[in-house]
């Protein structure tokens, strides 16, 4: 697919890479575009029956990129963070997922879309988007109070404070926490068990757990839509010249 998002098959299982270890697996808007690429391909290949998504190096992902939303293109319909977002929401097959050392924003939110998700033991989690004159997205506004009640919901949402993988356990939002060592090991026996599953039966199921697709899509676009206007406004403008300020001087 490209460089930095890696697609490979072992028999029907398809895992996607996110490949940036050097700037912590951050996204830019060309790899979300080869995500979406990736995704769409695997929904499409009638022989790939589960994916299994992890990050390269130290972090799953830090995120996006901030220098793209810096200079990128207006946050509108054909927006290639909500394209991905889209795709995500009404993915069809089952997506088990591996993380490891930081998730952060969009790092964390996706895995609300995922089936399964396992997390190695020094893996951290954070919401910073308030911090970052943001609102949330991937409609984790409404995925995350039903995953784990609005009042911790609003901590992990309003605060932003970076919490560890034991307790990302006892919210739901992650299966097993394992050594890093076992992480893909792990991950991949999931989707090996969830590959040898009835298809009919395992899909079926799936779209029961996760209930009506619309509801999440106008979330999605709801956020999206508070979400480019504070792209516009000062006080993300004032957040993010810190943040980068504060990558430039070592921190």
């Amino acid at each position: 697919m490209s460089e930095e998002i890696l697609s490979t098959r072992a028999g029907p299982l398809c895992e996607l890479r996110i490949n940036r270890p050097a700037k912590r697996n951050a996204l830019t808007f060309a790899m979300y575009a080869a995500l979406v690429a990736a995704l769409r391909a695997a929904q499409e290949d009638p022989e790939v029956r589960v994916l299994v998504l992890s990050g390269e190096g130290a972090s799953f992902s830090a995120g996006n990129d901030l220098n793209d939303f810096l200079h990128g293109p207006p946050f509108n319909a054909e927006h290639p963070v909500l394209a991905f977002l889209h795709t995500l929401a009404g993915y069809e097959k089952p997506i088990v997922a591996a993380v490891q050392g930081a998730a952060v924003g969009i790092g964390v939110t996706l895995l609300l879309h995922c089936d399964l998700v396992v997390a190695a033991r020094d893996a951290t989690f954070s919401l910073p988007f308030v911090k970052l004159g943001l609102v949330p997205e991937a409609a984790s506004s409404l995925l995350l109070p039903h995953l784990a009640g609005r009042q911790r919901a609003a901590e992990l949402l309003l605060l932003g404070e970076p919490f560890d993988a034991t307790h990302a356990l006892s919210l739901g939002l992650v299966n097993r926490v394992v050594e890093a060592d076992q992480l893909l090991v792990t991950a991949r026996a999931f989707a090996a068990s969830l590959a040898q599953q009835p298809q009919q039966a395992l899909r079926a199921t799936r779209r029961l757990l996760r209930g009506e697709v619309a509801p999440v899509l106008e979330r999605i676009e709801a956020e999206a839509r508070i979400f480019g206007a504070q792209l516009e406004s000062p006080e993300f403008r004032a957040a993010v010249s810190a943040a980068l300020a504060g990558k430039g001087k070592g921190r």
